[in-house]
């Protein structure tokens, strides 16, 4: 599909039609990206999407344990005092 860049205010820019943008998949806030002489247009990602129920998953089948065991330091042989 052929378009122009078109003046906005102080800027540029290109107007997509409707169904480009459905079909896409793209609405709210977008990342974009200068690749191969032209310009890329995502939908932002959510870098931790999912992180919660697979964080419950890994609870419920016992496989979050620590990594590593706490090593006992000084401050745990004596009473802290605040001063």
């Amino acid at each position: 599909m052929k378009t122009r860049i078109v003046r906005i205010g102080n800027s540029q820019g290109v107007r997509i039609p409707k169904p480009l943008l459905e079909e896409a998949g793209l609405e709210g806030p977008v990342e974009l990206r200068v690749a191969d002489g032209g310009l890329v247009i995502e939908a932002l990602g959510q870098p931790r999407r999912g992180w919660a129920q697979a964080a419950a998953d890994l609870h419920e089948r016992g496989e979050d344990p620590l990594l590593d065991e706490a090593d006992p330091t000084a401050f745990d042989e004596s009473e802290w005092v605040w001063e």
